[in-house]
């Protein structure tokens, strides 16, 4: 079984601060922060960590219960969609204004999810002054936390707090064994037509209607003796254009299914090219470190000559630059073409993406790079590189040490990709590196 992360949203009534908090929990400034009520419409999401556990948080927007208001009607229903999605809930309250109506009515819908919540006592400014914040003891939901995110006061104690209460870490069973494939790309590509066709039968509702996948929905699948887990993922649409809550939800799942698969399946679409939002879905997948395949589906529907394929592999590549690494194929969900040739490009990028290359034949290709190209550079702070080892599969991850870790360019760290790629593959996967500085005199 693949673990994924946890997740924790954090909710309350709007202009309390919880966008202050995002990113101070994040660690960096994501949330657009403004002192006016209902300004973050969107759940946003980013990972973080603290004391060895990983996990996602989720700022939403400002829970308000006006009738007939229809904007705030769409900000609570994403709010309880969040919440859904959550592990731990942080209720975001104000303790310079003190308890409102809309706490207690939020509290209420919080309580009716039956799921771990902290309140989150934000802006204190006295912590000595007990009374600010033991009103809160009010709502039900347990002893408030003080602190005040604006200054990062007490803001570890919540952390504390929040990594006791999440679920265990599950322990890896036999079905990590298999191999699991997510197929990500926007609405209407074929991803749900692909599955089908893999699995020979209709378990996954396909419809010429864009968006009918809500869920990444996890199917076992074998082929030649070999074990497979297959998720559909609901398509990604650009954030303007995602209204429905469910939508939104679905996304927040699709981005967790890329986090626990092996080998990512970025569809497209051969009728449309490369769109922007391609581009996104391409490039988040990248970020996140997962080998991936570019498929273009619905290549029956292309009028083809000689050239038509190679044609398309200048225009991907072209679009697609951060992923040249990543092989092509072309298939067709409706007739079936190349689809279960696709298996073997999986069998192979996922070998690729878990390779442990030898320190010793590691640092014989350094070598050789090293002669061929010397890192540039001159004057009394000339860079050498004394050696790379792999630290990491899943993606390869390579520390390199060197003598000015500040001095040694990017673009020299791209020459040694390029060379370790032409050496041993690594074909469908990023590559990481991690620059660490080593004296040139022995120790």
């Amino acid at each position: 079984m693949k673990v994924t992360m946890p997740v924790v949203a954090l909710v309350g009534r709007p202009n309390v601060g919880k966008s202050t908090l995002f990113n101070r929990l994040a660690g960096m400034r994501k949330a657009i922060v403004e002192d006016i009520p209902g300004i973050t419409r969107d759940r946003i999401y980013e990972h973080t960590d603290w004391e060895g556990r990983d996990f996602i948080i989720i700022d939403t927007g400002g829970i308000r219960f006006e009738e007939g208001d229809m904007l705030a009607a769409e900000i609570r229903k994403q709010s309880e969609v969040a919440i859904e999605e959550a592990d731990v809930i942080v209720l975001v309250v104000d303790t310079r204004e003190g308890i409102t109506t809309e706490d207690e009515m939020v509290a209420g819908m919080l309580r009716r999810a039956q799921k771990p919540i902290v309140v989150a006592a934000n802006k204190v400014e006295d912590f000595s002054r007990q009374v600010d914040y033991y009103e809160f003891y009010r709502l039900g939901l347990g002893e408030p936390i003080p602190l005040s995110a604006e200054h990062g006061m007490n803001v570890n104690d919540l952390l504390d707090i929040i990594v006791s209460l999440l679920p265990p870490v599950e322990s890896k069973v036999e079905e990590d064994l298999a191999i699991h494939i997510s197929f990500v790309g926007r609405p209407n590509v074929g991803k749900s037509s692909l599955v089908n066709r893999l699995l020979g039968e209709e378990r996954v509702i396909v419809s010429e209607i864009p968006g009918t996948t809500r869920d990444a929905i996890d199917t076992p699948f074998r082929f030649k003796d070999r074990r497979y887990v297959l998720i559909d993922t609901a398509g990604m649409r650009r954030k303007g254009r995602i209204k429905e809550a469910t939508e939104r939800y679905s996304v927040i799942r699709a981005l967790r299914a890329v986090e626990r698969s092996d080998v990512v399946l970025t569809v497209l679409d051969a009728a449309e090219g490369v769109t922007e939002q391609d581009k996104r879905i391409a490039g988040f997948v990248h970020e996140e470190g997962k080998s991936n395949i570019i498929v273009v589906n619905k290549w029956d529907l292309v009028k083809k000559t000689h050239r038509t394929m190679q044609e398309f592999d200048n225009m991907i590549r072209e679009e697609l630059k951060f992923l040249a690494y990543s092989p092509i194929v072309y298939v067709s969900a409706l007739t079936g073409k190349r689809v279960f040739e696709m298996l073997e490009v999986v069998d192979f990028v996922a070998e690729q993406y878990a390779q442990k290359v030898p320190t010793s034949e590691l640092n014989r290709v350094l070598r050789e790079a090293l002669l061929l190209n010397p890192p540039p550079g001159g004057g009394r702070k000339k860079v050498k590189i004394f050696y790379i080892t792999q630290v990491k599969t899943a993606p390869p991850t390579f520390v390199v040490f060197v003598n000015y870790p500040e001095q040694l360019h990017f673009t020299y760290l791209r020459y040694l990709e390029n060379h370790l790629r032409q050496n041993f593959g690594f074909e469908g996967t990023p590559i990481r590196f991690i620059v660490r500085q080593r004296s040139s005199r022995r120790r």
